[in-house]
């Protein structure tokens, strides 16, 4: 493990300036199975976040705490030891399931919503983003939505789509 491969910060209250810590870290789930930060000297709770690029899902991992401030960024799993890469995969798995969009049946505008139905490899979905929320452009390919929920729908090649589900897509895209 490098001094490169992670950094644990700690938010002073009066600064409100990151300082770094020893680079030792270690990931766990404590006994109600919640992930753990721990840099031999304070574990924290953590949510574990995927940052971009979406193309790169083992790099870039934020580690933030009940107050969304950062506690480490993991910046490759392959640098962590064997047990906390193996904790840190399975809250990812958890934490960023995200639907794989096939087809795209219909996009209406219903009042202040757009009304997606879809297929996706999980299978038939229906979901609402706001009307002012757009397919972006994903670093890697593909295009991402964000429903009002919350949940993620990935269109990873919209090029390989029937020629219905493109040009729903392409109308819809800046």
């Amino acid at each position: 493990m490098t001094t490169t491969a992670m950094t644990l910060t700690q938010h002073d209250s009066k600064r409100q300036t990151p300082v770094l810590a020893p680079a030792k870290l270690t990931i766990a789930r404590n006994d109600s199975g919640q992930v753990v930060a721990n840099n031999g000297a304070v574990k924290t709770p953590v949510r574990v976040c995927r940052c971009f690029p979406w193309s790169q899902p083992d790099q870039f991992i934020s580690l933030r705490d009940e107050k969304e401030n950062e506690v480490a960024l993991i910046r490759d799993l392959n640098e962590l030891d064997e047990n906390s890469r193996r904790t840190l995969e399975s809250a990812l798995a958890e934490a960023g399931f995200m639907l794989e969009i096939e087809r795209i049946e219909s996009a209406e505008e219903i009042y202040e919503v757009r009304h997606w139905k879809v297929q996706t490899r999980q299978g038939a979905r229906t979901f609402q983003t706001k009307l002012d929320e757009w397919p972006r452009e994903v670093p890697g390919g593909g295009y991402l939505l964000r429903d009002i929920a919350g949940d993620l729908f990935h269109i990873p090649s919209p090029e390989t789509m029937d020629e219905k589900s493109q040009a729903i897509l392409w109308a819809l895209v800046d």
